[in-house]
């Protein structure tokens, strides 16, 4: 099991409430928030419904009333209301292909998700998981990526932001592979960013999908963020008899050695299903790891719900052991069906900043019996 560090900075905290000394019901003081919902009860739901439209739009555009309407499960003529709302706002912009956010409208958005935090009280949700789950810092954002795929759009601002920030010049960033990782890559730009930064691959290539591959990402990274990169020319999955060969390549073994002293390595989490598929398994071997326990997978390992290994891959890349030696480890996963494996991978103790969304977070907040 992994030493348990703790990280801690005011990167990526939560945005405090202004208390106003507004006496309460036994004389105490009530938040800036909790005196507007108390003079107009009605403006957390419309909050809730203008900033689900929003984003409804951001992810879809340019998109229709009528599809508005069928995913949130609303009438035509309320959505029409809505938008009427919007428009004249200067919100949003119609064209013959559909509505679509103006500049004003991502702007507003951006308001309104530091809002959504606090009415949903994210400051206490990330507070209590850090110390329930051992880690330094959870930075929570609104949504599910299982029930809306724009919520991993969410999920990379905020690891880009976070990453923009944690950053120094000539630092070495290590990344590993998979959707996630590809959108915080896109997401990653912008003026004022470290200089000299150099980004490596912490695995190999696993499965068809290029575009998600380590090697792929730190490509992208390092051009977005004006730096260098080195690759892991290696399948992520070997033979073991082919497996020493391989990593003593002078090419393969100098990459692996650089992961080893990155100063920040950000890593997603797969379900033990979801990677085991990817890997390749049959049904038998998928049926036969489940029937181990194995709830999540990273570098290369799959762990049960309490954290420890039940089957370990024959790898190309960093190892969980390597986590240890690296100063900051972000851990980047959202859905809620993605919970258990969140839970499995954190209990290792290697994490020292989890990036999830509420639907993984309010999750956790049960399986732990949080209140």
């Amino acid at each position: 099991m992994g030493k348990r560090r703790i990280f801690s900075d005011e990167v990526g905290r939560s945005i405090p409430r202004r208390v106003v000394k507004c006496p309460g019901k036994e004389g105490g003081h009530v938040d800036s928030l909790g005196a507007l919902q108390q003079l107009v009860p009605e403006l957390a739901e419309v909050l809730e419904r203008r900033y689900g439209l929003l984003k409804m739009i951001q992810s879809e555009a340019p998109v229709g009333r009528r599809f508005i309407a069928a995913k949130l499960g609303s009438s035509e003529r309320v959505v029409r209301g809505e938008l009427d709302v919007l428009r004249e706002q200067g919100l949003v912009a119609s064209s013959s292909l559909g509505v679509r956010l103006s500049l004003q409208g991502e702007k507003v958005l951006m308001v309104l998700q530091a809002m959504i935090r606090e009415f949903r009280d994210f400051g206490y949700l990330e507070h209590r998981l850090a110390q329930a789950l051992g880690v330094g810092k959870m930075i929570i954002v609104p949504g599910d990526v299982d029930s809306n795929a724009s919520g991993q759009r969410d999920l990379a601002d905020a690891t880009a932001r976070y990453l923009k920030e944690v950053l120094k010049d000539g630092d070495v960033l290590a990344v590993s592979g998979g959707s996630t990782l590809a959108r915080v890559a896109e997401s990653v730009s912008g003026q004022d960013l470290p200089k000299d930064i150099t980004v490596v691959p912490v695995r190999g290539g696993l499965g068809e999908d290029a575009r998600i591959h380590a090697n792929s990402i730190a490509v992208s990274l390092a051009e977005n963020l004006r730096g260098s990169y080195r690759q892991l020319h290696a399948p992520e999955g070997v033979s073991p008899c082919y497996l020493q060969q391989i990593i003593n390549e002078p090419r393969i073994r100098e990459v692996i050695a650089l992961g080893r002293r990155a100063n920040v390595l950000v890593h997603g989490i797969g379900t033990a299903e979801e990677m085991a598929k990817r890997r390749g398994f049959d049904d038998a071997s998928l049926m036969e790891l489940i029937a181990e326990g194995a709830v999540g997978e990273a570098f290369g390992c799959y762990f049960d719900k309490h954290g420890d290994i039940v089957r370990n891959t024959t790898s190309v890349g960093l190892r969980l052991e390597d986590l240890e030696r690296i100063p900051l480890v972000i851990t980047v996963g959202g859905g809620r069906s993605k919970a258990w494996a969140v839970l499995s991978v954190l209990s290792r103790g290697y994490c020292d900043v989890c990036i999830t969304d509420e639907g993984v977070a309010r999750r956790l907040m049960s399986i732990k019996e949080i209140t």
